[in-house]
């Protein structure tokens, strides 16, 4: 019995050293490097658990050590992440401390979707469409169909969807874009309205909303806008119709093949404004925070008309006769 206790000491020391030398080497474990040659991107299915994770970067030879991570998951449940799925970007530099703290930070791989000012609804959906690793969930349903399911049920979509680069992950659905640009244009719309100058032609946010999508189709050089959307509204104010080609594009449809004609610009349609009094019935393309802020807050001036010079900038003029010379010296000389 001496003898134990002599040696009790010894052999405590002893396992002391051994724990403390595999706890040493499990965190080393746990500090390696990933097994990889090149970034990768790795992804984590919706409900994966943890155990699940480390047994696919184990079969995909990433993670050489799954021992390690399940023994933190037994001995440390706190330290493991709180799992999101998607897709992670792993490099070779990373160790399985890194990936445990990308993947608690919900470092998920983003995707951008850029949807141009003066775009139309119809283009902004074929975009939609056409993004990689996007849920196409609204692929083939109608325009009535996305609204009603946006709680926009007898609403039509023109001009509803701000535009703007909008990010997301793998397997978020195109419904959740148009969501998103939908609340976004609510609110840049409702912050305009609240500014909007005193004695504006327009009685509803929905008509500014409307007269800014003609001032976004119009503008070709960003610093006219307001001098655009100056000429609209002292046309309104004086019951003079807007006679704006692009509302006679877009009443053309699919009939426009890039040219307009006199005939077109006679054409009874809703959006002719060669042809209709006022704003056409709904907007003629998503427009802009810039478009918005200028349909609602127009710089003075007396100028009734506009005419493209080709550089993208206008000739503003105050009277029929100057309009004229000024499209013969631009439109009929070109």
């Amino acid at each position: 019995m001496r003898r134990v206790a002599k040696l009790l000491p010894l052999l405590l020391i002893l396992a002391a050293l051994v724990a403390g030398a595999g706890y040493r080497y499990w965190q080393t474990r746990l500090e390696a490097p990933l097994a990889l040659a090149a970034p990768t991107l790795f992804e984590v299915p919706a409900g994966a658990g943890f155990h699940r994770v480390v047994d696919e970067l184990g079969e995909r030879d990433i993670l050489a050590d799954g021992w390690a991570f399940r023994l933190l998951a037994r001995l440390d449940p706190e330290a493991l992440p709180d799992l999101r799925p998607g897709e992670y970007r792993l490099t070779p530099e990373m160790s399985g401390r890194d990936l445990l703290e990308m993947l608690d930070r919900h470092a998920v791989v983003t995707y951008p979707l850029t949807i141009p000012e003066g775009w139309t609804f119809a283009q902004m959906r074929a975009e939609l469409d056409a993004a990689p690793k996007l849920e196409h969930a609204t692929t083939d349903w109608s325009d009535a169909e996305i609204m009603a399911e946006l709680g926009r049920e007898g609403e039509l979509p023109e001009g509803r969807f701000f535009p703007d680069t909008y990010r997301y992950r793998k397997g978020v659905s195109d419904l959740e874009i148009l969501r998103q640009s939908l609340a976004r244009m609510d609110d840049m719309l409702d912050r305009a309205w609240a500014e909007r100058a005193d004695e504006l032609p327009v009685d509803t946010p929905y008509q500014a909303l409307i007269l800014a999508s003609l001032v976004e189709r119009e503008t070709g050089a960003p610093e006219e806008r307001e001098r655009i959307a100056g000429v609209f509204v002292r046309r309104l104010q004086r019951g003079m119709r807007l006679q704006t080609d692009p509302t006679v594009i877009y009443g053309m449809g699919d009939e426009y093949d890039g040219n307009i004609t006199r005939a077109d610009l006679r054409e009874a349609t809703p959006y002719n404004t060669y042809v209709i009094d006022g704003l056409p019935p709904t907007p003629i393309a998503l427009p802009g925070r810039a478009a918005l802020q200028a349909a609602v807050a127009p710089a003075d001036g007396e100028a009734l008309y506009f005419v493209a010079r080709g550089d993208g900038t206008h000739h503003f003029s105050r009277s029929l006769r100057e309009h004229n010379n000024a499209v013969n010296r631009y439109i009929r000389n070109r």
